[in-house]
């Protein structure tokens, strides 16, 4: 079976993303994948596929879909965005049909960066490198290399009809926390000062403005180096925080590029780069250092949280609308 994913609306920054394109940083092209792996995975477990399977990225700037040819069973995960079905707003964790001229609308809410649009079936495109995820800067994977806009219609095959209500997603980790992200030191921790290294684990630091899916700006007090700004350019992983000339440091993200020549003072470890990813420009950060063992039995977590069955539990409308009301037919025999 197939159909027809139709995008109505679609601001900057929705893209298609997989796991990503791993075994070619040495040949200078970036993996890309989620800004948040475990939401991504989450969406596609919630509707049975794999899941690293390719699924819709959707940031705060927000889309509005249609299904054409056919219903498609979808999964949406994207904690504190507002989500509706033809103006019904349903949980920012959630599984449903979209029936053809239905419109399923997700908007900015009141946190989060990132949402994950995943369909029970696959994305029609060729992968490039091995991977669909978009790398929008050298026009690679996804739909024709770019950031999906009003207009486009994503062909669906091998679509799954899976049960037919509407359910809320039950994941009591994806709640935000406004604990510290944690972070361990290096590898270039020695280009700085034990002061130093004090300041960036014990300062307010704000999200830039400027931060995007390729690296999160970060404002504050400057801070200094002890031994320059430059280092030979050496390979860079999801989450080093590099400092520049300028003191202010900045977080690669799902997008950086594949080496860096400036000292990196700490990384954000695997588990917290999901809870990074998603604060917003504005937000104020701080960050916690912590040790192997500490980051190793945290990652331990995150899988066993993706690794357990996907809980549901269905929805009960507590809104009627006269249109609901006058869609329905109340009284048995009576068409």
């Amino acid at each position: 079976m197939s159909a027809q994913l139709a995008l109505l609306k679609a601001g900057p920054g929705v893209t298609i993303q997989d796991r990503g394109r791993f075994g070619f940083l040495r040949y200078g092209v970036t993996q890309s994948g989620p800004m948040d792996f475990a939401l991504h995975a989450l969406a596609n477990l919630a509707v049975g596929n794999i899941r690293d399977a390719a699924a819709l990225e959707i940031s705060t700037s927000g889309a509005e879909f249609e299904a054409q040819g056919g219903a498609l069973d979808l999964a949406f995960v994207g904690p504190g965005f507002d989500v509706q079905l033809d103006g019904r707003t349903l949980p920012d964790a959630v599984t449903l049909r979209l029936e053809p001229g239905a419109r399923l609308v997700v908007r900015a809410g009141t946190y989060g960066s990132w949402g994950y649009l995943a369909l029970a079936g696959r994305l029609d495109l060729s992968k490039i490198l091995g991977s669909l995820s978009t790398h929008t800067r050298s026009s690679l994977g996804g739909f024709q290399g770019r950031a999906l806009q009003a207009g486009d219609v994503l062909n669906v095959v091998e679509t799954r009809v899976r049960d037919a209500a509407t359910a809320r997603v039950v994941a009591p980790w994806l709640e935000p926390s406004e604990a510290p992200i944690r972070v361990m030191l290096g590898p270039q921790d020695d280009y700085f000062a034990p002061d130093q290294i004090e300041a960036f684990l014990t300062r307010n630091w704000r999200v830039s403005g400027r931060s995007d899916r390729m690296a999160y700006g970060l404002e504050g007090e400057p801070l200094t180096h002890a031994r320059g700004h430059d280092i030979v350019s050496d390979g860079v992983a999801h989450g080093a925080i590099q400092v520049p000339g300028s003191g202010l440091p900045f977080v690669l993200m799902a997008d950086r590029q594949p080496t860096g020549g400036y000292p990196k003072i700490a990384t954000v470890i695997g588990a917290d780069l999901g809870r990074m990813a998603q604060i917003r420009p504005g937000a104020v950060v701080r960050f916690q250092a912590v040790d192997f063992e500490e980051a190793l039995s945290a990652r331990r977590v995150s899988a066993r949280h993706l690794d357990a069955p996907v809980v549901t539990e269905p929805l009960i409308r507590t809104e009627f609308s006269s249109e609901f009301l006058l869609s329905e037919n109340l009284i048995s025999g009576v068409v």
